[in-house]
C-alpha cells in the first residue's frame, strides 16, 4: 500500500496543496473502485484576489466555485476558459446575472427557483445545467429543500425549457470528524437514487464532500468535491 502523501503545512504553496488535494483525490477514487477522473475537484475560489485564483489555475485547476455573484462578476471575466459553479444560496433578483456568468448552479432549492432559471436561460439561449440543494439534516438555519419536496420539485423542473436537473448538492452540519459526515452523505446518494428511480430521469451528480470529509465524500459517491481551504490555506469561514 501506497504512503500517504504528507498534509502540506501552513506555509506550503497552492500548487503545493493543489497536488496534495488531487492525490487524496485519486486515492479516494481507487479505494471506492471508481475509475480515474470520476470526481470533479470545484476549487471554492470565494473570498480569494484574483491573483490567488490565476495561481491555482496555473497549477492545474479549472472548476472554480463562488458564493457570491458579485463577486464572481468580477472574475470569471478574467478567466474566461475556466468553468464556474454557483455554490452560494442564489437570491431571486440575482438568477439572470448568475444565468449569464455560471456554468452550473449547484443550489437551485425549490420549483420557483428552478422555473427562473429556466426563464434565463431560455432568454440567454443556453440550458443551464442544476443542481437541487438539500438540506438533509433538516437544519433550520440551513438552505435547500426537503427531502420530501425532492419528486415535487423534479416533477415540476422536467418539462422546463432553459435549466436541466443534474442531480442533488448537500452541506452537512459541520464536524470536527469527517466520519461523523459519512450518513449525510450516504442519504444524499439514496435520496438521488430514489428519487432517479422513481422519476425515471438519470440524476447522474452528487455534489458533496469539503475540505476536511472529501474523501469520506467520494467513497460514499460523489461526483463533485468542494474544496476550498485545503487549496488556498485558512480563511475565514469554511470550505
Amino acid at each position: 500500500m501506497n504512503a500517504s502523501p504528507p498534509t502540506p503545512g501552513e506555509g506550503a504553496t497552492i500548487r503545493e496543496r493543489t497536488g496534495w488535494v488531487l492525490d487524496r483525490i485519486a486515492e479516494a477514487e481507487r479505494r471506492a473502485g471508481r475509475p480515474p477522473g470520476a470526481v470533479k475537484l470545484v476549487a471554492v475560489s470565494k473570498t480569494q484576489s484574483l491573483p490567488r485564483i490565476l495561481e491555482a489555475h496555473a497549477a492545474g485547476l479549472s472548476v472554480f466555485g463562488e458564493n457570491y455573484v458579485q463577486e464572481a462578476a468580477e472574475k470569471v471575466p478574467a478567466l474566461p476558459g475556466a468553468e464556474w459553479h454557483l455554490i452560494g444560496k442564489l437570491q431571486g433578483n440575482k438568477v439572470r446575472r448568475a444565468v449569464s456568468l455560471f456554468a452550473w448552479i449547484q443550489t437551485a432549492d425549490s420549483a420557483t427557483r428552478l422555473a427562473e432559471i429556466s426563464r434565463c436561460g431560455v432568454e440567454a439561449g443556453k440550458v443551464v445545467p442544476a443542481l437541487i440543494e438539500v438540506n438533509v439534516a433538516a437544519e433550520g438555519s440551513k438552505a435547500g429543500a426537503s427531502p420530501e419536496d425532492l419528486p415535487s420539485i423534479l416533477a415540476s423542473s422536467a418539462p422546463l425549457p432553459g435549466v436541466r436537473v443534474e442531480g442533488l448538492m448537500a452541506i452537512p452540519p459541520w464536524t470536527e470528524s469527517p466520519e461523523a459526515t459519512r450518513p449525510h452523505f450516504i442519504r444524499l446518494r439514496e435520496l438521488r437514487d430514489l428519487l432517479s428511480r422513481e422519476s425515471g430521469t438519470a440524476l447522474r451528480e452528487l455534489s458533496m464532500g469539503m475540505s476536511h470529509d472529501f474523501e469520506v465524500a467520494i467513497g460514499e459517491g460523489a461526483t463533485m468535491v468542494r474544496v476550498g481551504t485545503a487549496i488556498f490555506g485558512s480563511r475565514r469561514g469554511r470550505g
